[in-house]
């Protein structure tokens, strides 16, 4: 093992692991105390809708297409306990629909055109950003609005430019990787409030809570 300049005897690679993920811990526990209260009533708005057969519109660019697709698929599959399959699309994972959107209307109508196809009043959009500036998140969550539907935006420290939603959680960071590792924490706490409110339901009627 080469010893570094910092004298401990471990690699630079060993260092860089080290300090990424205190980093890590300290963006953790800032947005703990940061989100909580935005965090839980955008999961509670969640829970009503699915409630009332409501559906969940998720949607994002990159890094946060996938954590719109693994929202998605937690939903309509299950996250640690068996449940009744919820209604919840990505907007980011039909190549075919992407493609012809943003070839025929442009990229920045790409989740917006899809909105409109799919949201109905009830329903809840989800985008996500990283910058908070992404064209094409800003656009689908204010045809949302319009459509009727909670808007959540999950963020980081800069908040959402050129739009508005219903919640807005906002990670306290500028580190793209630290605010996707945030974003993936809070879909996940969903995921169990989700489980809390509707494993063992006693019937499985859509839109329907029992027990």
């Amino acid at each position: 093992m080469t010893t570094s300049s910092h004298g401990s005897g471990l690699s630079d690679g060993d260092i860089a692991l080290v300090d990424y993920f205190r980093a890590h811990q300290q963006v953790v526990i800032d947005s703990g105390e940061a989100l909580a209260p935005a965090a839980q009533a955008a999961g509670r708005a969640i829970i009503e809708s699915l409630t009332r057969g409501g559906k969940i519109i998720c949607f994002g660019n990159g890094g946060s297409a996938t954590q719109a697709s693994h929202l998605a698929g937690e939903l309509v599959g299950r996250f640690r306990r068996a449940r009744r399959p919820f209604p919840a699309v990505s907007l980011a994972s039909d190549g075919g629909t992407m493609t012809c959107i943003g070839n025929d209307f442009g990229y920045p109508d790409l989740f917006a055109r899809q909105m409109e196809a799919f949201a109905k009043e009830g329903d809840v959009a989800i985008g996500l950003t990283t910058s908070g500036k992404s064209e094409n998140v800003v656009r689908a969550l204010e045809v949302a609005r319009k459509r009727g539907l909670v808007t959540i935006a999950l963020t980081g420290a800069a908040g959402l430019t050129g739009g508005t939603a219903d919640h807005l959680i906002a990670v306290p960071s500028e580190d793209t990787a630290h605010i996707q590792e945030i974003h993936l924490m809070v879909l996940h706490a969903w995921c169990m409030a989700i489980d809390n409110v509707f494993v063992g339901e006693r019937a499985s009627t859509p839109g329907k809570a029992i027990g």
